[in-house]
């Protein structure tokens, strides 16, 4: 996996009050990524190394606070989450899905899924 990860990348910011972006590409600890759509012009430095498609902070989101995406709630910080870090399960909880939070971190699958 860390071959395929870029030394900077893109996210896409939905909503110009989304304090989370999208990623385009895999992105390497300590990358530059470029910030498209509602946030044009903004960087932030990945504070870890995150997937294509996932969420990345755009600013530090305290514990509690909303995870804003398409201008709307998406979900809650379970713990403080710091600019540039990758939000997924392990700190972010949804506001739709009581079980989202025991989802594994991986593949997203609920833990009574069994696979043949």
């Amino acid at each position: 996996m860390q071959g395929l990860m870029s030394a900077s990348a893109s996210a896409f910011q939905i909503h110009a009050d989304d304090n989370v972006a999208t990623l385009l590409a895999d992105v390497a600890d300590a990358a530059e990524v470029r910030i498209t759509g509602e946030g044009r012009g903004a960087s932030i430095t990945a504070a870890n190394p995150i997937r294509s498609g996932h969420k990345i902070a755009l600013h530090a989101i305290p514990e509690g606070d909303p995870v804003l995406k398409y201008g709307f709630p998406i979900g809650h910080a379970t713990r403080a989450i710091s600019a540039g870090e990758w939000v997924h399960l392990h700190n972010c909880a949804s506001n739709f899905d009581a079980k989202s939070s025991s989802l594994d971190l991986v593949s997203g699958a609920r833990p009574e899924t069994r696979y043949a």
